[in-house]
């Protein structure tokens, strides 16, 4: 259990080291080079449960995980590219969004990941379908900032209480720092699973098969990907 403790702080700083290097080298593109990737056959990614916040059908033949940082610019970009695919799919792709954020670059992302799962928490308790509000708050983070540390950490209980969320309640959920074991536990996962940069995503097919989307790449190209998985 220790030597647990210690391995998710140094997964952060590699990760770190690793994000930091490919925006460095890739003239803050946000896009990486397939060759900064493992295999497909060497993807090593946590299986998706009912802990993840999946949008889209559970029963999709195709899901995409992504690991991402909520101060990201690409990471912003690209979570519109993945609403898109899942409006245009009808049913055939879901979406599971998992926390990677790298404080080495961006220091309130943290913070900001700690907010969505109190909305997730809180909008379990007003039965809100689907985990709706986890969502609902990522729209509205994504939308307020310009990222790169922009966004104004008081804003975080504005856009609760502007989804419907109770304003004490979601403090004293962020106040208490109960989720911050949880996402650093999904930066260890990222990290093993391949992310060198965020948005690191893969597609996963019901029979295992992968496909890495490396970067924040357009959306012809990650449809391209899920058509030839679907053929």
């Amino acid at each position: 259990m220790e030597q647990n403790k210690l391995l998710i702080p140094i997964a952060i700083i590699v990760a770190g080291a690793f994000i930091a290097g490919a925006i460095y080298l890739g003239g803050n593109s946000g896009e990486r080079s397939d060759n900064n990737v493992p295999p497909a056959g060497q993807i090593n990614i946590a299986p998706v449960t009912d802990k993840d916040h999946i949008l889209g059908s559970r029963n999709a033949p195709i899901v995409v995980v992504e690991y991402s940082d909520l101060e990201c610019p690409f990471c912003k970009d690209f979570h519109y590219t993945m609403k898109e695919v899942v409006s245009n799919y009808n049913g055939q792709v879901s979406w599971v969004f998992r926390h990677f954020p790298i404080p080495q670059l961006h220091t309130k992302a943290m913070k900001e990941a700690e907010a969505t799962e109190c909305a997730a928490e809180l909008g379990d308790l007003t039965a809100q379908a689907d985990n709706q509000a986890f969502w609902n708050y990522l729209d509205k983070i994504f939308e307020t900032t310009n990222s790169n540390d922009s966004l104004d950490l008081d804003e975080l209980p504005r856009i609760a209480t502007a989804i419907g969320l109770d304003e004490a309640a979601f403090n004293e959920c962020l106040e208490s720092e109960r989720y911050n074991d949880f996402i650093m536990n999904s930066i260890e996962e990222g990290v093993t699973a391949g992310a060198r940069g965020t948005p690191y995503s893969v597609i996963i097919t019901k029979e295992g098969q992968k496909t890495v989307i490396n970067g924040a790449e357009p959306i012809e190209s990650v449809k391209a990907k899920i058509d030839a998985l679907l053929k």
